[in-house]
């Protein structure tokens, strides 16, 4: 079979290797649609945590089922998607059921070989049934699980301001999960051609530019003079991380979603007197797979829009660089193995 392999930053590579075989409590799958998310373009420039090269990438997966041991209820060729963070089931976390911080957690395409393959063996009790989903939409579960978690994490109330920093695909999963969840969303990016696709294509009634001199006045007008009660990065910036401390109403808590490898920095007697709450959010379970799936068959959220490049496997290696350039416009990326 072909893959394709991440040998250093900056640096693709297609390979032939040998297809999985069958072993206990393990599914093959035949992979469709790989969807390309913020953690492989990190890792492609070297700017990723918890990464060794060389790497498969990968980890946004729809595919068919070949075959599968211990994986009661799924058929050989149904339309599935799984939960790409491989957890131990017996770390403190795993038994307190938050098995997607996993002490020994190992995430295919960051800490094991990834999707971006033609075949791919993956543990059985990670599968996820397709319910009647399109191979795009499946392939873009996972991204919007991260946004769902982050947000149930926040625990939002109807009515609360949410602001979101990060207009990229986790953002925008983490926008459509606070509307769901009731919240008057705010919207912060630096590209103001995606504030514009967050009005349009999600309905999302507040957008502010991080570059404007006028941010907090915009918030504090917006909030009614409170500021947001829940704030929640999606960016992985360290600056905008840091920055947003500020953007805080006393009380609120602060979600990161995004991930980079600096310190954070604040001001402690700010922070202390809000009585605020920092909280980080890892990944996803299978309760925000199923709220994702649930919330597609409803017509609730309609990912497929975030799709803005397309792709077959073939021509990835040429095209991918090319991602990086925001002058590109991608929000999401997907790649397409039909052979």
């Amino acid at each position: 079979m072909e893959m394709l392999v991440c040998t250093t930053p900056g640096q693709f590579e297609y390979r032939q290797g040998e297809k999985p075989q069958p072993a206990p409590g393990m599914a093959i799958l035949r992979i469709r649609r790989i969807g390309i998310c913020g953690t492989d373009l990190h890792a492609f420039e070297g700017t990723q945590p918890y990464f060794q090269y060389p790497r498969i990438l990968g980890h946004e997966l729809a595919g068919e089922l070949v075959e599968a041991d211990g994986a009661d209820g799924f058929e050989p060729g149904e339309t599935v998607t799984f939960i790409p963070y491989f957890n131990c089931g017996t770390c403190v976390a795993c038994r307190a059921g938050k098995s997607n911080c996993c002490a020994r957690l190992e995430v295919a395409g960051v800490h094991i070989d990834g999707g971006m393959t033609e075949y791919l063996s993956v543990p059985s009790y990670s599968l996820v049934h397709g319910g009647g989903l399109s191979f795009d939409e499946l392939a873009l579960v996972e991204p919007l699980a991260i946004g769902a978690h982050g947000v149930r994490r926040a625990g939002i109330q109807p009515g609360e301001f949410v602001l979101v920093i990060g207009a990229g695909p986790i953002g925008l999963g983490v926008m459509e999960f606070a509307r769901i969840a009731g919240a008057e969303v705010i919207a912060m990016d630096l590209n103001e051609s995606r504030l514009a696709f967050c009005a349009e294509n999600l309905g999302i009634p507040h957008t502010v530019n991080a570059r404007a001199s006028d941010v907090m006045e915009r918030l504090r007008t917006l909030t009614g003079g409170d500021m947001p009660t829940v704030v929640i990065d999606a960016t992985g910036n360290l600056t905008a991380i840091n920055n947003s401390f500020a953007y805080l109403a006393h009380g609120a808590r602060y979600v990161l979603v995004g991930l980079q490898k600096g310190d954070i920095r604040l001001s402690h007697p700010e922070f202390h007197k809000r009585e605020a709450t920092l909280m980080s959010s890892r990944n996803a379970t299978r309760q925000d797979f199923e709220h994702v799936i649930g919330c597609m068959k409803q017509g609730l959220i309609r990912p497929t829009t975030y799709i803005t490049h397309r792709v077959l496997f073939g021509e990835v290696k040429e095209q991918f660089r090319s991602w990086l350039d925001p002058a590109r416009g991608v929000i999401k990326a997907m790649i397409e193995i039909d052979t």
